[in-house]
């Protein structure tokens, strides 16, 4: 008989891998830009016509890109005028398409303020402690070549089911809250701590909520952890920007939230598809 066979089951939780399973899809990046509305005002209106022309060009392609799309919309407040989203199957297409933008003659009238880079990511919190427990039943040692093998059949599954949310379409709703956010690693809450299975509960709970909100809203959360200053990004898109307020006021009293969760700043914006690109730079 195998090793494998002869091993005694693990049942000991705390000796299982803390870390929860994720699939990763789309790239994603935000791009916070201010106008510089003096210089732009100063050109003559043929000028500007011809400017606005030949980017309006451009992000209506990107807005039907086949390998993920990419959407502006305007920024409401002080931190800056456009906000611009972006899609994509991998980093490289992700810098393909800043580097058109950065050739546009309108980019000589734009400022970034601030910039987010992430990658679509579901966690996999239930079906890994399922997962986990079941290959330690087995007698598989954790991290040896035939646990890998099994876990990576697991995730290989879980994309080919969760491909339409890993590579999503760019929702086509009016309105988009994005903001970052982490898990408190603090001296007295530290959410890395927990036991995995204390985590799980807490994150299903924490996602309860965001379901009572699935016809009004959708949100796309993307993993940041080593591309950002912040751990996860979160985009919500909703046809009435009340629904964000709601949603988040109500995910604050959730245990999760309340305790472990930090967030950075909030972005509002209002939709600005390619064709009204003029009309908002004329305003």
């Amino acid at each position: 008989m195998s090793a494998i066979s002869n091993a005694p089951p693990n049942t000991d939780t705390h000796s299982l891998p803390p870390v929860p399973l994720t699939i990763e899809g789309a790239s994603v990046l935000h791009q916070m830009l201010r106008v510089r509305w003096t210089a732009w005002k100063a050109l003559p209106p043929g000028q500007r016509s011809e400017i606005v022309e030949e980017a309006q060009g451009v992000l209506a392609e990107m807005e039907n890109n086949s390998s993920g799309s990419s959407a502006a919309f305007s920024l409401l407040g002080h931190k800056g005028d456009l906000i611009l989203v972006h899609f994509r199957r991998s980093f490289d297409e992700l810098s393909q398409a800043e580097l058109r933008l950065a050739k546009l003659k309108l980019s000589e009238y734009l400022e970034t303020t601030t910039s987010y880079l992430s990658v679509v990511e579901l966690g996999l919190y239930e079906s890994s402690l399922k997962t986990y427990n079941t290959l330690s039943e087995r007698g598989l040692t954790p991290f040896s070549p035939e646990w890998n093998a099994e876990i990576e059949d697991v995730l290989a599954r879980q994309r080919e089911a969760m491909a339409p949310r890993l590579f999503p379409e760019m929702p086509p709703h009016k309105y988009l809250c994005f903001y970052p956010m982490d898990r408190k690693r603090g001296e007295s809450k530290n959410w890395y701590q927990l036991p995995m299975a204390e985590r799980q509960r807490q994150m299903h709970e924490h996602g309860m909520i965001g379901r009572r909100y699935a016809g009004a809203v959708k949100q796309i959360i993307s993993g940041s952890i080593g591309f950002d200053d912040w751990e996860w990004g979160v985009d919500l898109f909703a046809d009435d920007p009340l629904v964000f307020k709601r949603l988040i006021y109500e995910m604050r009293f959730d245990e999760v939230s309340a305790v472990y969760a930090l967030f950075g700043s909030f972005f509002i914006g209002i939709r600005c598809p390619a064709w009204e690109l003029g009309s908002y730079l004329s305003a």
